[in-house]
């Protein structure tokens, strides 16, 4: 049975979402929400960068409300959830990259009323939080026992991140360090990195633990070529963020990501390490197992602004979870209680 699939938003994770939909051989896509009037009518495939595929664009709730769809691909800059509760009122799946890998009791109350209204599933995903940060140490600790300890980590170039808004005004890069400091991002980022942990404090059993937040930045010493256009010497150009779980003084999980400009003309002169742009995977238990994933960054400046697997891949996520999420029960679905969620063979290769 195919899937009828809505695509919301048409930012860079939405235009991969839409090529990978085209390529899944259990997926349709019927429906485009967009945000930007300039956008509405146009062709989501156009859209996308891959052709007319015959789904135009609407910026209207109500229509994509009355579509026939199996699932929604929620993926707007940020979370909406009321538009989320009305979509899944309307008797559509929800997958989503922005919340709700984790929820509290209370948000769980608060969104399982409107799955359940629908009979239908909410579930969250991506790959950072949403995979990186939680699932795959998680994953990893299935080969090890006695856990002590869990790690997720990023590390990445931003100057291959091509969303100028988002990198000065969300996200502080290029600001003064007082500005940065006092800015939403961690606000922003705490209720998803916050959830990784809880995840793995929760799956893995662990005693009551303290959750503690920190943020640290480097300014350029030089000015830096970058998305936002010359960082000058005394703004960001360097931030490093990190949630950390302690059992008195034993810390038990670290989820944290580092986001530099380049390795160069930096204070504190901050680097990705040995091992370069990478996401790490780290168990302490027995035995211990360390990870690390390359192949989500770009290999180059360059080869990032025009396509970057960090975005590729977090849409393949949220993309290939979509059956698994319409075949399950109706309510808050999470990585926990999912089946292995894999992708599809090629068209190419496929039977």
């Amino acid at each position: 049975m195919t899937l009828r699939v809505i695509q919301w938003a048409t930012g860079g994770l939405g235009q991969a979402a839409i090529g990978q939909i085209q390529l899944h051989p259990e997926l349709e896509l019927v429906g485009c929400w967009v945000h930007s009037q300039a956008k509405v009518g146009r062709d989501a495939g156009e859209l996308a960068g891959i052709g007319p595929i015959g789904v135009l664009a609407t910026d209207s709730l109500d229509e994509i409300l009355a579509l026939d769809a199996d699932c929604v691909l929620y993926a707007p800059l940020m979370p909406n959830p009321q538009e989320v509760a009305a979509i899944l009122r309307s008797g559509k799946n929800v997958v989503t990259p922005l919340g709700w890998f984790w929820p509290t009791a209370e948000e769980k109350q608060r969104m399982a009323a409107p799955a359940l209204e629908g009979g239908v599933t909410l579930h969250g995903t991506g790959i950072d939080p949403g995979g990186a940060t939680e699932q795959q140490p998680l994953f990893f600790t299935g080969l090890s026992s006695a856990i002590t300890f869990v790690r997720g980590e990023e590390y990445s170039d931003i100057r291959t991140y091509n969303a100028p808004d988002v990198v000065r005004h969300i996200m502080g890069f290029g600001q003064s360090p007082e500005q940065a400091m006092s800015g939403p991002m961690l606000a922003l980022l705490d209720n998803g990195f916050d959830q990784s942990v809880r995840m793995c404090l929760d799956t893995l059993g662990f005693a009551d633990a303290e959750i503690r937040s920190s943020r640290e930045v480097a300014v350029a010493t030089a000015p830096i070529d970058s998305p936002i256009g010359k960082i000058q010497p005394g703004q960001v150009a360097a931030q490093r963020f990190a949630w950390e779980a302690f059992i008195g003084d034993t810390k038990v999980v670290r989820v944290a990501v580092n986001w530099l400009m380049g390795e160069e003309n930096l204070d504190p002169p901050w680097t990705y390490g040995d091992g370069g742009v990478r996401f790490e995977v780290e168990v302490k238990g027995d035995p211990d197992c360390f990870v690390t994933i390359h192949g989500w960054h770009p290999t180059t400046v360059a080869a990032g602004l025009e396509r970057n697997p960090g975005i590729v891949v977090t849409a393949a996520h949220c993309v290939n979870s979509i059956p698994y999420v319409c075949a399950a029960d109706p309510g808050i679905l999470t990585f926990v209680e999912m089946p292995v969620v894999t992708g599809r063979a090629h068209p190419d290769l496929a039977r």
